[in-house]
Order: C-alpha cells, then sequence, then structure tokens
C-alpha cells in the first residue's frame, strides 16, 4: 500500500482526508504534535507525533515511511488570532510549511497536496472568487498562507517538487459515519458554536459584526462539507500521480450564506431555538467570500455531493451528539 504523509492529520481536515485516502486505497501516515489535534482522530494509519518546526524529526519518518506523497494541512488557521498574533502565524505557518517542503524534496518525494485557504483574496466584495482572481490577503492567516503558494512555486521550479494548491471557503459538517469530526479547544467555527450554544454548552452565540453591507447586516461565506472537500484532495493526488501538471483549485459551491442564514438552517435542522448576543466586527474579516470552483468540477471531475446546508449542519449535530473525543478533551482541558 503506497503511503502519504499528512501533516495535521490528527485534526479536523486531516482526519477526514486519512479517512478518504484510506478508502482510495493510500495508508495515510499522519505527522501531527497533536496540540491542536487529537490522537483518537488517527484511525486510518500510523501516527508519527512530531513538530513542523524539526527538521531532523520530519527527515526520520521521511527514511522511515518513505512517502509518495505529502499533503499538508497543519497550520494556525484563525483569521481574528492571527491579528493579534502575525509573528506566530508566519513563523508556525511558513517557518513550518517550508521544513516540509525541504524535508519532501530530500527525501526524493515529489508530489505535495497543499492546504491553503479564499483568504489569499483578501476582501473583493461582489467578486465571485476564482482561481484567476488577484491575490490580496488583508490578515497574517492569508498572506502566511499565500507566502507558501509562493515558496511551492519556487520550488516546483528549480527541484520539480510537483504540486497541488486548493484554496478552501468555509468548511463544513463532520463524517457521516461519526468515526471522525470537527472537535476544537476553544472552539472558534460558526456552526459547532451555534450547536453549543443550542445545546446549553455555551449561554450564547455571539454574532460579530451586524453592519456589512449585505442584505441582513452579517457578513457571508461560502460552505463546503468537510467530506466533499477531502474527495478533492484524493483527486488532486491522484491528478499528480498521473503526471499532470501543478494546479491551484478553489472549492466551494458557489453560494453564499449569511451568519443569519446559517443560524436560521441550524434552528432549522436541530428544531431548537439559537441564543445569541451580537458584537463589533472582528479585524481582518472580509464581507463576503465566495467561489468560484468550475475548474475543479471540470478538469478534476469534483462532485460535491453533500454541500448543502442542511446536510452539513446535521451531519456535525450528529457528531455533536456523538460527543467528540471526550477523554482525550477533558485530559487536555486539565493540562492548560
Amino acid at each position: 500500500m503506497q503511503k502519504v504523509l499528512v501533516s495535521g492529520g490528527a485534526g479536523y481536515i486531516g482526519s477526514h482526508a486519512c479517512k478518504a485516502l484510506y478508502a482510495a486505497g493510500f495508508e495515510p501516515v499522519t505527522f501531527d504534535n497533536l496540540s491542536t489535534g487529537w490522537a483518537a482522530a488517527v484511525q486510518f494509519g500510523p501516527l508519527e507525533k512530531g513538530d513542523l518546526l524539526d527538521r531532523d524529526r520530519l527527515d526520520e519518518v521521511f527514511a522511515k515511511h518513505q512517502p509518495i506523497a505529502a499533503m499538508h494541512f497543519a497550520a494556525l488557521s484563525q483569521v481574528g488570532d492571527s491579528m493579534k498574533n502575525p509573528g506566530g502565524y508566519w513563523r508556525e505557518n511558513v517557518l513550518g510549511a517550508l521544513n516540509l517542503i525541504e524535508a519532501t524534496v530530500a527525501a526524493g518525494c515529489k508530489q505535495f497536496v497543499f492546504s491553503s485557504t479564499c483568504a489569499t483574496y483578501g476582501d473583493q466584495d461582489g467578486v465571485v472568487l476564482d482561481e484567476n482572481t488577484s491575490q490580496h490577503p488583508i490578515n497574517a492567516y492569508g498572506a502566511s498562507k499565500l507566502a507558501i503558494e509562493q515558496i511551492l512555486a519556487n520550488f516546483g521550479a528549480t527541484f520539480g517538487l510537483r504540486h497541488v494548491i486548493f484554496r478552501y471557503f468555509n468548511v463544513a459538517g463532520a463524517d457521516p459515519d461519526c468515526q471522525v469530526g470537527e472537535y476544537h479547544i476553544p472552539e472558534t467555527h460558526l456552526i459547532p458554536l451555534i450547536l453549543q450554544a443550542v445545546d446549553g454548552q455555551r449561554p450564547a452565540l455571539t454574532v460579530f459584526g451586524t453592519d456589512y453591507d449585505t442584505a441582513d447586516g452579517t457578513c457571508i461565506r461560502d460552505y463546503v462539507h468537510v467530506s466533499d472537500l477531502v474527495d478533492a484532495h484524493v483527486l488532486g493526488l491522484n491528478w499528480l500521480l498521473d503526471g499532470k501538471e501543478n494546479r491551484q483549485f478553489n472549492l466551494g459551491t458557489g453560494t453564499g450564506f449569511s451568519v443569519k442564514d446559517v443560524i436560521s438552517a441550524a434552528k432549522l435542522a436541530t428544531n431548537k431555538d439559537v441564543p445569541m448576543t451580537y458584537g463589533d466586527r472582528r479585524p481582518g474579516d472580509a464581507t463576503a467570500l465566495v467561489s468560484g470552483s468550475e475548474r475543479a468540477i471540470s478538469e478534476l471531475g469534483w462532485k460535491p455531493t453533500k454541500s448543502n446546508m442542511g446536510q452539513m449542519i446535521g451531519d456535525a449535530w450528529r457528531w455533536h451528539q456523538n460527543g467528540g473525543y471526550p477523554e482525550e478533551a477533558n485530559a487536555k482541558a486539565n493540562e492548560e
């Protein structure tokens, strides 16, 4: 069975990618420091604990497993936090990715799939964002991801590192089988925050900003089901293994939902009211981010079959009711 190194494979998206890789006949090797991920999420291949800033450890893992490709998810990823701590984002994201890219090349592994973000485009209201849209990030998170895209272009030109870059929009939902799902401490993503408020795990959801230039005053995002998203990554890996060119792909649905739209959908999916309060805008948040994903559909053959709001919230709600990774969560909470 061919191996794929998955950085961040114990996290939300990475664990779903490991499941998809395993189903496609690959053995995912998770490389994760477990700072935000969960050992219990590593169910589809071995776990190699390590930090991306530790080049020696990376070289050791590459030598041990000899993967045919690297799939890179591990990163700091919160827009608001990146506005407060830009140095941390440049250090962890850019230096960590550079270490991984250099280790990949040094090991003779020539396929690299990168988890990027629509945040590289910045705030371009009224524009459906496709792969040819100019990139002007407005926060350190987006800037760090754009820098990694540029590093990949340099390493492709100099060393022949073949790569696919995926720029995602808002990822939501959970594995329909409830084997893995979204579980953060603290939680920062809208849908799980809504579900925590519905379930009484927090007093209320805070809606940040009601004065955006949108129909209801709240910002708009394009949501994609995590299972659809990782299916695209397997297609991207096969794209590279088939010898095709380096490529960038947006992953979204082309439909924007405001924060209030998502709250209304959650009320329908759970049949419960969502307690909420209102707060000021968060620095670095764009008004609207909506994807044009025709390239992934036409070139990769990507078929996002689960990315409707009802299923995304429904799968997330079932995962939430399933309890996540409670034993590990309790242990981590006690350490902090």
